[in-house]
């Protein structure tokens, strides 16, 4: 067995994020006492939420500031009158209390976790991490989860790489193979850090950057077949 180190991202690659999400914003617009529109307001949210992780992930912003820079800039542009520090706080605690796991994680994870040791890496925000991810029902899986804002470091830095196998006493990064969906962080990451990689892709996007991760798989009921059999 090529690999003993198996470290996963964890949202779009073992949890619903995007259904989590969904749900999280609705319940915090109408919270507010405001009628909600999908196409509208999530739309314009989603969008907004993209470009601002990206900022995040090339040194633009801090997460810190990211946390509340995302609403001030969705309700402003949606003309909304709503303070952008209590949007931000309710959101995240709403988006805390949503944590749905893909299709087939669960056994995929439990499979793994007897041949392997399991890490998950996350570029999240703790007070949203904690309980989505820490409080799951595959958290038992791991031997450590990693969240960036909890450490003051995240992907694509090799650092978090680094601090996590310490925190797993693994030093043969030979070992050890992480798996994500984001080539800018996820990929771009384990590389930086001088591991293997496998992209998480099944959506089947054309990958027309030049971060090649070592393995790519689409189908996400075979990544426990194909990595027992590297």
């Amino acid at each position: 067995m090529k690999y003993k180190v198996i470290l996963f991202d964890a949202d779009d690659t073992l949890f619903d994020f995007q259904k989590a999400e969904v749900v999280a914003f609705e319940n915090t617009v109408k919270a507010f006492g405001m009628d909600y529109e999908a196409s509208y307001h999530y739309e314009m949210y989603h969008q907004i939420n993209t470009q601002i992780w990206h900022e995040f992930e090339k040194g633009m912003i801090t997460q810190e500031k990211l946390k509340v820079e995302r609403f001030r800039r969705f309700c402003e542009q949606a003309q909304i009158a709503v303070n952008a520090k209590d949007f931000a706080k309710s959101y995240m605690e709403h988006l805390g209390q949503c944590s749905f796991l893909l299709e087939g994680a669960y056994g995929l994870v439990e499979r793994l976790s007897q041949t392997h040791i399991l890490g998950i890496i996350t570029n999240g925000l703790t007070m949203v991490q904690e309980e989505r991810i820490k409080k799951s029902k595959i958290a038992k899986f791991f031997k450590t989860i990693v969240i960036s804002e909890s450490i003051g470091i995240s992907k694509p830095d090799p650092k978090i790489f680094e601090h996590t196998l310490q925190q797993l006493d693994v030093f043969e990064k030979k070992s050890v193979l992480m798996i994500g969906d984001s080539l800018t962080s996820d990929i771009k990451g384990g590389i930086n850090f001088g591991i293997d990689t496998c992209w998480y892709n099944p959506k089947g996007i054309v990958n027309h950057t030049d971060i090649i991760a070592t393995y790519e798989i689409e189908k996400f009921e075979s990544i426990h077949e194909q990595i027992t059999h590297l």
